[in-house]
């Protein structure tokens, strides 16, 4: 009895054909009627694989070409010319967990972790290799961490104007961002990887240049300034971010009315970080009633009686418009307190950052605040995470000398 041949099934669209060098290869085709009209979504050559070259046509190929044929928005996605099992395919996956939940992140990522993925992902993707190709296109199974490290040292140095300038931060980033995505998309395929990560243990080295932070003296001098120059709100922005430890997003973006001394809690102020999805409603007096922030909440208090919904500090002086740009860029808050810097013959150097979180959070150290008090009113969730906002100079390691003296003449006269 004669038995006839079978093959699995395949999608709209693709063939089956054998290869001269032997095996079977898949391919998508495009009618030639939706090439006349013009349909974006192209003839592709698929894989030899049979499982995965149904899961390209299926859930890339198709959708884009139906989505073209009744009309829809999403006709050309991203994903179009990716080809699975490539690095570019790697981070096209990685990119769709960025707004999603997961066990370790409580929320999406926000526009600017986004941001920094997205740099580091055209970094590495758009390098040309000797033969021209770009890296984006070679297979994950094909790295290694000798490629990994010889990668990193050739994107460390970017030629300027004839000048070889270091990025070390934007590198660090980058390989960061590519051993995140191997380790979240091999788990949901690790047939296709290695099964070593060729960006662990890289041994990244931080940059030796450090975020300049302010005393409260120049604290002083910008917000007095500020307030001459007509930006009220940047004064009142450096000092929250001084006395709360807050970062810019979250006082222009995120600081909301119902965040301070809500009808439910008079006395609090809810003080976020949406960089770790965490929260805490920190008390605005002590056990007396006496205010704790008496400054910053008579300003908060005008505010809040003007703007009793919506964003406290989400509006700019004057124009009224927002201070966060697209993607959550803060340009105009840098670019404003830079004029006031140098209005107030503050060091050029400092930027609004210098006052928040990192000034903040130095004055506190040295003020006597214990390791445990610190991590919790920064909300950090390590000491390593705290300890790029510390910046310990002279007066800290003066009073420090002190306090070890005055206990040793408290021990010699017992």
């Amino acid at each position: 009895m004669k038995i006839g041949r079978s093959t699995l099934p395949l999608p709209r669209y693709t063939r089956r054909k054998r290869l001269k060098k032997g095996g079977f290869g898949y391919f998508f085709d495009v009618p030639t009627w939706a090439r006349k009209r013009g349909c974006p979504v192209k003839n592709e050559p698929l894989d030899t694989n049979y499982d995965l070259a149904v899961q390209r046509a299926e859930k890339i190929l198709l959708p884009a070409f139906d989505s073209w044929l009744s009309g829809g928005d999403d006709a050309n996605p991203v994903g179009i010319g990716v080809v699975i099992g490539t690095l570019d395919w790697m981070f096209h996956e990685y990119r769709r967990t960025w707004k999603q939940k997961t066990a370790k992140r409580l929320q999406p990522l926000s526009p600017g972790q986004c941001r920094v993925h997205e740099t580091g992902i055209k970094m590495i993707c758009e390098y040309l290799l000797q033969d021209g190709r770009r890296l984006g296109t070679r297979r994950v199974s094909s790295i290694d961490t000798a490629f990994a490290d010889d990668l990193f040292e050739k994107l460390l140095y970017k030629d300027v104007d004839g000048k070889k300038i270091e990025r070390r931060t934007t590198v660090n980033h980058a390989m960061k961002t590519a051993r995140g995505a191997w380790n979240t998309i091999s788990r949901a395929h690790p047939h296709m990887f290695p099964p070593k990560n060729p960006f662990e243990k890289m041994g990244l080295q931080s940059t030796s240049r450090e975020t300049p932070h302010a005393n409260f003296a120049e604290l002083a001098a910008f917000r007095a300034t500020a307030i001459e120059m007509g930006y009220p709100s940047l004064a009142t922005g450096v000092l929250i971010g001084w006395e709360w430890l807050q970062r810019k997003a979250h006082i222009f973006i995120r600081f909301m009315a119902e965040h301070y001394r809500p009808d439910s809690r008079p006395n609090h102020v809810y003080v976020i970080n949406y960089k770790t999805s965490t929260g805490s409603w920190e008390p605005l007096f002590d056990k007396k009633g006496k205010p704790l922030y008496p400054l910053l909440m008579a300003e908060l208090d005008a505010m809040k009686a003007l703007r009793p919904t919506g964003g406290l500090m989400l509006r700019r002086d004057g124009s009224g418009l927002p201070w966060g740009g697209k993607g959550e860029m803060l340009t105009q808050v840098e670019r404003i307190s830079k004029k006031i810097i140098i209005a107030a013959g503050l060091r050029p150097e400092l930027t609004f950052t210098s006052f928040g979180r990192h000034g903040g959070t130095t004055e506190a150290s040295t003020s006597g605040l214990t390791e445990t008090q610190l991590m919790k009113k920064g909300q950090w969730s390590s000491t390593k995470a705290m300890a790029h906002y510390l910046h310990h100079d002279d007066e800290a390691k003066q009073d420090a000398q002190i306090k070890r003296i005055k206990r040793r003449q408290k021990a010699t006269r017992k």
